[in-house]
């Protein structure tokens, strides 16, 4: 390898990125740059290294020995360069955290953690599920989120750390006329024969459809195709009356008009959640976020589960019982 050992970590965000997903389509869209910019990074890298870092085919991409020598050490130096970046921002700077949407429990942490740290800015904003966040997150434009974090890509966690907070029971949103809609909770067979909207299609909640297919499968349920996306209530309203598809949600979803939340039964579904955030970040906001998830699932037994319920199998993230 070279002598020089002055290399620009951008250059090494970028070897990590196509390491981890071995795909440059993908890496390029994870740390948002044009897949062009992306190559000609990792051949400067491979230039200044004078090492072959990939194997690259029209079918796949490979790491090479030099490649796989590379990475743990790539690792280590990002985790580093990001340290000490969030050393000396942390004290001035928001934290930013993603919600996914208003009115989950989500924001009874935040709230919460406000009032820990009341001379800390948090900000808050309602975007998008924790796929669509983590990337963000691992590309340094948002500092944490929440969601299933054992349902994201093995190479997305690689960049990231989570805390488990909370075994959240899972409901269906169904139309104020749907045969299902007088009852107080709904059985889980009671929807075999319907197709449920689970995210199918939406970029940035893979977690999400992945969890109701597990969850399905077997049941006779089936996943409704892809949809327009509904931002707010009014459009959430105008999209089911249109498709009529019942909605996989949580227990904790807000009203939604014209619309009935029931709670799904026999068995309970329990969907995961942590907060998740950039592997080796330090920021007081932080620290205050994680003590108020821990407090509030503490006092309110968020991390107990339930006897008889449903998880999905071999789930990444969660505590041992």
């Amino acid at each position: 390898m070279a002598s020089s050992y002055d290399i620009d970590p951008r250059l090494l965000r970028a070897f990590a990125a196509v390491a981890e997903e071995l795909h440059f389509t993908r890496a390029a869209a994870r740390l948002y740059v044009a897949q062009q910019a992306l190559s000609r990074d990792v051949r400067r890298l491979e230039r200044e290294l004078d090492a072959e870092l990939f194997v690259r085919t029209t079918r796949q991409v490979a790491l090479t020995p030099d490649g796989e020598r590379l990475l743990p050490h790539a690792r280590r130096v990002l985790a580093a360069h990001d340290e000490l970046r969030d050393a000396f921002r942390a004290a001035s700077r928001p934290l930013l955290v993603d919600l996914n949407s208003p009115g989950l429990a989500h924001e009874r942490v935040l709230r919460r953690a406000r009032e820990l740290a009341p001379d800390l800015e948090l900000m808050a904003r309602y975007e998008s599920g924790l796929t669509g966040a983590a990337r963000a997150v691992a590309a340094g434009r948002l500092d944490a989120s929440f969601g299933r974090y054992g349902g994201l890509d093995g190479g997305l966690r690689a960049g990231l750390d989570a805390q488990f907070v909370r075994y959240e029971p899972m409901a269906v949103v169904l139309p104020g006329d749907h045969p299902l809609a007088g009852l107080p909770e709904v059985p889980l067979a009671a929807l075999a024969g319907e197709r449920i909207y689970a995210g199918a299609g939406n970029e940035r909640t893979p977690e999400w459809t992945d969890l109701a297919a597990r969850l399905f499968a077997g049941r006779g349920i089936g996943i409704a195709p892809p949809a327009p996306l509904a931002v707010g209530k009014e459009e959430f309203r105008r999209i089911m009356a249109k498709y009529g598809n019942p909605v996989l949600a949580v227990v904790d979803f807000p009203p939604m008009p014209g619309c009935v939340l029931r709670p799904l039964v026999d068995p309970v579904p329990l969907s995961p959640v942590s907060l998740v955030w950039r592997k080796g970040l330090r920021h007081p906001g932080l620290d205050a976020l994680r003590t108020a998830a821990a407090e509030i699932g503490t006092r309110e037994g968020w991390r107990v589960r339930p006897p008889g319920a449903w998880l999905p199998e071999d789930e990444p993230g969660l505590p041992r019982d």
